[in-house]
């Protein structure tokens, strides 16, 4: 009997876990936790190489337009840009959110800001491939060479309009969207070493 009731607790795990908004209890407990800085996860815990191996969902519109949503912008930039990380870009499942979300550096816009992609794919290659020293937060001490385009379109959706929105980027910053995308769904950098 109490291998049943627990059988039945396991499938509405999921109902029960849900928000009417989106956002998982476990997201909310993420994002929410008191602290600026997110913990970064890292291929050296097992548990975190799990899910840095895991796809990402959409975020919706209405989570677009919550508190949570803005919370977990405002401190993923701040953890990717701490002395402590002093990245270049940051995704989603870094800090333990799968959801396709990413924080970039625009160093191919005046003041080189970063700013906050949901919802990001890329939709466009063109050009040859080209070699890139590449590193990451999740794979401390280590860097490595990727092929990489240099011109790529991504398509997003605007947290202010909530409508999609594409735009082509160049140079460095596409290949730091690349990176930061290719985690999104559950690639690493070192998948792609040559």
């Amino acid at each position: 009997m109490k291998r049943k009731i627990f059988y039945m607790f396991l499938s509405v795990l999921p109902v029960i876990c849900s928000c009417t908004d989106g956002w998982t209890l476990q997201e909310r407990a993420i994002v929410s936790d008191g602290d600026a800085l997110m913990r970064v996860l890292t291929v050296a815990n097992p548990y975190d190489s799990v899910v840095l191996r895991r796809e990402c969902r959409d975020i919706s519109a209405e989570m677009l337009s919550s508190e949570e949503y803005r919370i977990l912008s405002d401190r993923m930039v701040t953890t990717v840009t701490d002395p402590s990380q002093d990245g270049v870009g940051i995704a989603g499942p870094q800090v333990g959110i799968l959801r396709r979300i990413v924080a970039v550096q625009r160093f191919d816009k005046p003041g080189e800001p970063f700013e906050v992609y949901p919802n990001i794919r890329i939709t466009a290659f063109r050009g040859e491939l080209e070699p890139g020293r590449e590193g990451c937060l999740s794979v401390p001490d280590r860097a490595g060479t990727v092929l990489r385009s240099r011109d790529i379109d991504i398509t997003y959706t605007s947290a202010t309009t909530l409508t999609d929105t594409t735009e082509t980027v160049l140079g460095f910053t596409a290949v730091i969207f690349q990176h930061e995308c290719d985690h999104l769904d559950g690639i690493l950098y070192t998948d792609r070493l040559r």
